[in-house]
């Protein structure tokens, strides 16, 4: 197949890929009638659902990042992209994890709560790898670090904490009542887990984005534990600590390459 015939059908697949996903956030987040996605599985998936929890206002970065994507579909169908080479490795990737958001959504409203777990889980690898594959060559120009490095940045640092608060909603539902007593302890143990999964991250792969978007999730995260059900002040105390030492780690990881890159 000729290479600019293998980059139309790149381009057309991200396009259908964007497509899906919008479609799938619309009947999924209730747009067109229905619960909306915090009512889902029966509160399974609001912000009251379990100690890992981001408050309500965390899933406001939502819109942002869904017009990023909507920005990086745009951008990659433009001619000069058709035979770049960072865009013909990461495209199908990019393609595949807007394909699997909007199937989490699907999942959400019609399915059980254990596969949106999987199809997140999913989304993590999958963005982890387009995340790999964009440090293998740089960008070129403030735009194509905008719409191609930093949104796949910030959808992967907020599906980081998004995973973890859909595993511990799926968790709550199975676990035996018993364990509630030790949810506190689980909670600040998953949270030391996080910290190191982000700091490791920020420091391998030299990207604030990610950072920034787990970060903004954690300090929700403990927003909602000071002042939402249900409360748990060292639950938000060690959610704030975590977002402070990652976002702290990734400056001095940034600021010490850029230093280093402008010699």
């Amino acid at each position: 197949m000729e290479p600019q015939v293998k980059g139309i059908a790149r381009q057309t697949s991200v396009i259908a890929a964007a497509t899906f996903m919008l479609i799938a956030a619309a009947i999924g987040g209730g747009m067109f009638g229905g619960e909306s996605v915090s009512e889902l599985q029966g509160g399974a998936l609001s912000a009251q659902a379990s100690y890992l929890a981001p408050a309500g206002p965390a899933f406001a970065i939502w819109s942002l990042i869904y017009l990023g994507l909507i920005g990086y579909t745009i951008w990659q169908a433009l001619p000069a992209q058709r035979e770049d080479e960072r865009q013909r490795e990461t495209g199908g990737w990019i393609a595949l994890s807007m394909c699997l958001n909007g199937l989490w959504l699907v999942a959400a409203r019609f399915g059980p709560l254990w596969l949106t777990v999987v199809v997140i889980a999913l989304l993590v690898v999958v963005l982890a790898r387009v995340i790999v594959l964009l440090g293998r060559r740089p960008a070129r120009g403030w735009l194509e670090r905008t719409v191609v490095d930093g949104v796949n940045g910030l959808h992967f640092g907020w599906v980081n904490i998004a995973t973890v608060a859909n595993a511990a909603a799926w968790f709550t539902e199975v676990a035996p009542e018993s364990w509630a007593e030790q949810a506190e302890l689980w909670a600040v143990l998953v949270l030391v887990a996080v910290l190191v999964i982000c700091a490791t991250s920020a420091w391998v792969t030299r990207r604030i984005a990610p950072t920034l978007a787990s970060a903004w999730g954690l300090i929700w995260l403990g927003v909602g534990r000071l002042t939402d059900s249900p409360q748990s002040t060292i639950t938000a105390i060690a959610a704030i600590i975590v977002a402070v030492l990652i976002l702290a780690i990734a400056g001095l990881r940034w600021s010490g390459w850029a230093v280093r890159h402008r010699k």
